[in-house]
């Protein structure tokens, strides 16, 4: 697979393991408790079970398993730091967060864009790798993220 490929392909299947999480600490409202935000950390290695079986996506599996990893060691399921954490990964940490506060969930509201981007500033050095923050933030400030969407059925 080309590099923009697996990428897509990662963005894709990220979260796939949380298929075998219980719906109810999915869409709970609340904040979780300890017993279920172990289930919630669950899912990377989950999804690592439901692909390893399929040949032509075990180049992608670390980077599916490690995209909870954070640039201090802080993450995981590996505690994984720095580079030892793959590429993908690292991008993959820094786009998924900045949806995720983009984005309203059951337990809250939207974060408006700019906050957002203050936010994934504050964990530079720490949750993200200062270089895919940097990146991303330039490409989302830019707009071209909202003129792909423009042009694209989703």
């Amino acid at each position: 697979m080309k590099n923009l490929n697996i990428l897509e392909t990662v963005s894709l299947l990220h979260d796939i393991g949380k298929i075998g999480i219980p719906d109810k600490i999915l869409h709970k409202s609340g904040p979780l408790n300890d017993e279920e935000y172990a289930l919630i950390k669950l899912h990377p290695e989950k999804g690592e079970h439901m692909l390893k079986d399929i040949s032509l996506l075990v180049t992608i599996i670390p980077s599916i398993l490690y995209h909870h990893e954070r640039f201090d060691g802080n993450g995981y399921p590996g505690n994984l730091r720095q580079y030892d954490i793959p590429f993908t990964s690292r991008i993959i940490a820094v786009a998924d967060s900045i949806d995720a506060m983009t984005s309203d969930r059951s337990y809250r509201k939207a974060m408006n864009h700019g906050d957002a981007v203050k936010e994934l500033k504050k964990g530079v050095n720490t949750q993200f790798d200062p270089v895919m923050v940097d990146v991303i933030v330039k490409i989302y400030e830019s707009g071209e993220l909202a003129d792909l969407y423009s042009k694209l059925d989703v």
